[in-house]
């Protein structure tokens, strides 16, 4: 499916970064890992500030998209093709791990966040925005599924040994080209590895 999305010469979700994500990115230290990265607009964004991005995503052809627009920008950002539901990152390796709109299996989420939990140095961020359990009758984007939408209470769980600096659930205008557009109900997290 995601091949398919990405196959056209336009960005599925444009080439502007998440503004959730533009907003809070000074906080930001690398290398950072950003998970469900598609045609690059976040990682681009990140690398444009100096960081090193470690983009992973189940799709080649979202990928390549975006070492097309990196070369674009003028940055450099690695890519790699995983499948999500199996990835194990390295651990205590990222300054920060990146989530926008990475929706998964309720089951599947949790085994990534645990991981990706453990490939964050002591100190260093998640800084995840997605879509909530609210969003499931808007036509603004996001999966219909509501096993794969989230709650403020499953991030504050998924990451306990995270000092939570961010935790909230709002109304926001998305608009990220043709498939994120109007108003969406999003939960929004940035926590904070504890150092032991």
């Amino acid at each position: 499916m995601w091949d398919e999305r990405y196959a056209d010469d336009e960005f599925a979700y444009g080439t502007e970064p998440n503004d959730f994500l533009a907003e809070h990115s000074g906080m930001l230290s690398g290398p950072v890992l950003s998970l469900a990265e598609g045609e690059g607009r976040n990682a681009v964004f990140l690398a444009s500030l100096g960081l090193e991005v470690v983009g992973v995503d189940g799709s080649a052809v979202g990928l390549a998209k975006a070492q097309k627009l990196a070369a674009l920008k003028g940055v450099s950002i690695q890519t790699t093709v995983v499948d999500l539901e199996t990835y194990t990152p390295p651990a205590n390796f990222f300054g920060a791990a990146v989530s926008i709109s990475a929706h998964l299996p309720s089951q599947a989420r949790k085994r990534l966040h645990r991981l990706v939990a453990q490939s964050i140095k002591p100190g260093g961020l998640i800084m995840l925005e997605g879509y909530s359990q609210a969003q499931i009758n808007r036509n603004t984007g996001g999966p219909k599924d509501p096993d794969m939408l989230l709650t403020r209470a499953d991030m504050e769980q998924e990451f306990p040994g995270f000092e939570v600096l961010l935790s909230r659930e709002v109304e926001r205008e998305v608009i990220e080209g043709k498939f994120h557009t109007g108003l969406a109900s999003v939960v929004q997290f940035i926590g904070k590895r504890k150092e032991k």
